[in-house]
């Protein structure tokens, strides 16, 4: 039996649902994260806002070239980095006043973004090796960011049982290693598509 591959406008339709979820659970995610002070919630709700953006530029990107593909590849690795940057200084104003957030809230805010990460990755899963760095990168966004969010409900349990900010200060450094690891991943790839574009 002969599988047929992805069509662009069925990746397009895709891509577009993952980036207004993302969106709308930013704003959901950040809400919650500036009332109860958690670093590793804001870091992830940053990273929503990432993914809604890599993912629009996905969709403006289709149509283009294979070595402009390859650029806006090399972009968003660096787009990727941008949580990594924004945990720093939420991780240091914690660090100078270490109160722990409310574990019920932490918790539960991680489960809702567990749930819109899973079906975006879900979603991806089928265009992961479709257009080159781009799908790459967005389903890597989305099965890190399920990671995250495991680890997120994990330690408002924790800090339930164990009432200290160290733990999410913790998750947030780790969510910001793997973006910086996912960053790497689709740099190389794209950094060989547009080696290969200039060979063709």
């Amino acid at each position: 039996m002969t599988i047929c591959a992805p069509t662009d406008s069925a990746l397009r339709r895709a891509v577009i649902v993952v980036a207004l979820a993302n969106l709308a659970y930013f704003l959901v995610e950040f809400a919650v994260a500036r009332r109860i002070g958690s670093v590793s919630l804001f870091a992830d709700s940053v990273d929503f806002l990432e993914d809604a953006t890599v993912n629009f530029l996905i969709v403006a990107a289709l149509g283009w070239s294979a070595r402009s593909r390859a650029r806006v590849g090399m972009l968003l690795a660096a787009v990727l980095l941008v949580p990594a940057l924004a945990l720093l200084w939420t991780a240091w104003q914690k660090f100078n006043a270490p109160v722990p957030p409310d574990p019920l809230l932490l918790s539960a805010t991680g489960v809702g973004a567990l749930f819109v990460n899973v079906g975006c990755a879900l979603l991806l899963a089928r265009f992961r090796h479709a257009s080159g760095s781009l799908t790459r990168a967005a389903f890597l966004s989305a099965r890190n960011d399920a990671f995250a969010n495991i680890a997120i409900v994990v330690i408002g349990l924790v800090t339930l049982r164990w009432p200290s900010a160290w733990p999410d200060l913790v998750v947030g450094v780790a969510i910001a290693a793997m973006n910086a690891d996912a960053a790497k991943s689709v740099w190389h790839a794209a950094r060989d598509e547009h080696k290969a574009a200039l060979e063709a």
